[in-house]
């Protein structure tokens, strides 16, 4: 059997305890022992108390083929797949990849937020299309406004989503549903996070299916939502079962709802130039494991006390190669094609992988 077939099958039937998106989200081999509402260990929050951001040294193995039973496959629905890597690293803090947005319009230099309070950055490194490895990557601990570590507070360090708008980069909690906001021009990662405000009923969202996506709409692309900060729940629902969101400041602020279908939650979402909101949602059953998709949304079907929906773009499951897929972001090549890069939070269990994937839309 192979190493593929052997872990699909063990993710699939996984014995009771091991659920990889149940499973707390905290640290390594005991993390299913310990409540849910407790920090990261205390290791991993020294390691995070760093004055200055530390090199990582992050390994890559390619991915020949998102499907390994069809290897002449490369079109899944609208996305044509380019590469993939898994990651690994010897730095113990890495892992738990939450959110990811590029700093530049080549889809090279990223930043990134681990679900355990801490930044990553560093650049893809390609070969023509295909993404062949990581390089400068530098981990660094979030910071609040007093200057230490979020994960010094309480329940502070379930940061799942990421939104950025220019210098300002916001970051959701999960575990308090708070929203920070950090100012890159003042330090990069070292810039002092400042809790925003935010609707009422986002305090109110379940402590761990709360704030999972973040986005930011550029003032030059939508008159109605320019400047609003989106943020999506990962399964608040509302008195219709379906998936609650918020617009957070701009011209129109207020709540709505995106129909939930199939069981499906949120994970991340990213708005693409053409005026798509893409709604990358995942769920996980004991019969059918893991599964993934994506949906495109219009951003003009977007309003308070609106139900949106949209046109299912892709989707996967355990015969492919994904994991718990829960950051997306896109970038537009000099040749024209829209690449979408997804990432995936391993949880830091030895079940699961980091994986970095790229795809086209090609429709």
């Amino acid at each position: 059997m192979s190493n593929h077939q052997s872990r699909r099958s063990f993710l699939g039937h996984a014995a009771a305890g091991f659920s990889i998106l149940t499973m707390p989200r905290l640290a390594r081999a005991q993390a299913q022992l310990q409540p849910a509402t407790e920090p990261p260990p205390r290791a991993l929050q020294l390691e995070h108390a760093v004055a200055a951001p530390v090199s990582v040294e992050v390994n890559a193995r390619s991915i020949p083929n998102f499907e390994p039973r069809d290897r002449s496959r490369t079109r899944f629905g609208s996305l044509d797949f380019r590469s993939g890597l898994v990651l690994t690293s010897p730095y113990r803090g890495f892992g738990g990849l939450s959110g990811l947005r590029f700093l530049d319009n080549k889809g090279e230099r990223f930043l990134a937020i681990s679900d355990q309070g801490g930044w990553f950055t560093g650049t893809i490194r390609y070969s023509g299309r295909e993404m062949v490895g990581l390089a400068d990557v530098e981990a660094a601990p979030l910071l609040g406004a007093d200057g230490r570590p979020i994960t010094d507070k309480r329940l502070w360090y379930d940061s799942e989503s990421l939104a950025r708008d220019g210098n300002l980069v916001y970051v959701g909690l999960e575990r308090v549903n708070q929203i920070l906001r950090y100012d890159f021009a003042k330090g990069g990662t070292r810039a002092r996070g400042e809790v925003i405000a935010v609707p009422p009923a986002v305090r109110k969202l379940p402590n761990n299916k709360g704030l999972e996506a973040l986005v930011v709409v550029p003032k030059n692309q939508n008159q109605v939502l320019a400047g609003t900060l989106i943020a999506f729940s990962e399964r608040g629902l509302d008195a219709d079962g379906n998936l609650v969101a918020f617009l957070i400041g701009g011209p129109t602020p207020g709540q709505f709802s995106v129909r939930r279908s199939e069981n499906f939650d949120i994970s991340d979402a990213v708005l693409l130039a053409s005026g798509d909101l893409l709604i990358l949602e995942r769920k996980f059953s004991w019969f059918t494991g893991v599964n993934i998709r994506i949906r495109a949304i219009p951003l003009k079907s977007i309003a308070p006390g609106a139900l949106v929906d949209g046109l299912t773009l892709f989707s996967a499951d355990l015969g492919h190669e994904i994991d718990n897929m829960e950051g997306i972001d896109a970038h537009v090549t000099a040749e024209g094609d829209t690449v979408l890069t997804l990432i995936s939070d391993d949880n830091f269990s030895m079940l699961q992988r980091t994986l970095l994937l790229q795809f086209t839309l090609v429709e």
